[in-house]
């Protein structure tokens, strides 16, 4: 039987965690990730999880360690936000290139300079190219169902995971949320068994420095070099969104939550508008939609972007087709161009002839509240401005909740 809790989401990603029996913690501090690898430090002084808990001297090295673990044959965890996130980037094109299975969990939160403490989603945004798959959760819940799919996800493609949720909103924030039984667990995610563990009966030569050009091996098997392993890394990143759909089929079938991995949308059956988000805002923006069908009859839904990389360029291209106006409202920005989720879901629109009208908006940046009333001003200006059909779309982001 599941096990009904009130807590925070850093208790929530925590006990994820221990369900999914990682074995190695690397843990550095960093606001607001800090109480997640405080609680799994608690765990495992209690004797409740079986794990080595390293405390390192910085987040590069927490994410070495967990190099090593994985590279060693067992199931490594970490976590970080903002300023530790970046440095760690060195360390996650390592993780991804040399396809070591991993989970980490980003407790997102904006970069300086100037610094703060509060949410946005630069962090994860500016690293979303270092070969790492990218989810999001909006609420308690989805972080520990996210966090223990991603675990068994990691370790089918080999390819490492990054469970984002936003700080304070998330993270230290109490919600009601379930664990399933460990035994259960278990039996949806099995022992960790990596094929190219490291031990000296079976001795093997990784990541040595490639040539240009693909050669034989010492058994004179062709391998590929830095360009052939690239490739097959995005192919395969590409090929993991499948694999996450399966994931969650199985994961809905024994615990009774999910069926939206990558799109999850609300009430978009028969809007003619919607709004594209990721995150805790894509929850906020249910009581905005409500309100502008309520109040004032128009006709728009939400889509929550669960899964940003691999971004889903068929998947959400096609569900987009159907509609008259997209709004695209996220918490990160590609500076001098445009939101990147934004210029992302344009790309994917391209090629399709039914190309609804776009809007970016940026807001809630450096922990900036995020007004209901403004995201509700925001839509509904857009959505009227579409039915006027104005002649030039405009790619200029709209910022919601500026104070100059």
């Amino acid at each position: 039987m599941s096990k009904k809790l009130i807590d925070s989401g850093n208790a929530a990603a925590a006990m994820a965690v221990q369900l999914a029996a990682a074995e190695v913690i690397a843990a550095y501090p960093i606001t607001p990730q800090t109480p997640l690898t405080e609680k799994l430090s608690e765990l495992i002084a209690a004797g409740e999880m079986d794990a080595e808990y390293v405390a390192v001297e910085s987040e590069h090295s927490a994410l070495a360690v967990c190099i090593g673990a994985a590279s060693a044959g067992v199931r490594p965890f970490t976590a970080t936000s903002s300023n530790g996130l970046l440095y760690m980037s060195e360390q996650l094109h390592w993780a991804a290139g040399g396809r070591l299975p991993m989970v980490m969990c980003v407790v997102n939160r904006g970069i300086g300079a100037p610094w703060s403490v509060w949410n946005d989603h630069q962090d994860a945004i500016s690293q979303r190219d270092t070969g790492w798959i990218q989810i999001f959760a909006k609420d308690h819940q989805e972080i520990v169902d996210m966090t223990l799919k991603a675990f068994r996800l990691a370790e089918l493609v080999h390819i490492p995971v990054m469970v984002n949720y936003d700080g304070y909103y998330l993270s230290h924030t109490y919600m009601p949320f379930e664990l399933p039984e460990a035994a259960e667990v278990r039996a949806f995610l099995p022992d960790y068994d990596y094929k190219h563990t490291l031990s000296p009966e079976h001795p093997e030569s990784l990541n040595t420095v490639t040539l240009p050009d693909a050669r034989n091996d010492i058994n004179g098997v062709k391998q590929g070099s830095y360009m052939d392993i690239r490739h097959n890394l995005h192919q395969e990143m590409c090929l993991a969104m499948d694999v996450w759909e399966e994931i969650d089929a199985d994961f809905q079938q024994r615990f009774g939550r999910g069926g939206a991995p990558i799109l999850d949308p609300y009430c978009c059956d028969d809007a003619e508008f919607v709004v594209v988000a990721m995150g805790s805002i894509a929850n906020q923006f249910r009581d905005v939609v409500d309100r502008l069908r309520q109040d004032d009859g128009l006709k728009i839904g939400v889509l929550a972007l669960q899964m940003y990389r691999p971004f889903p360029i068929a998947r959400i291209a096609e569900a987009l087709q159907s509609f008259k106006g997209v709004m695209v409202c996220e918490k990160g920005l590609s500076y001098g161009n445009q939101g990147a989720l934004y210029a992302d879901l344009k790309s994917a629109l391209y090629p399709y002839p039914a190309r609804p009208r776009l809007h970016n908006f940026i807001t809630g940046l450096g922990g900036r509240e995020i007004r209901t009333d403004d995201l509700y001003l925001a839509l509904k200006t857009a959505c009227l401005q579409d039915d006027l059909t104005t002649p030039v779309q405009n790619d200029t982001p709209q910022w919601i909740g500026l104070q100059l």
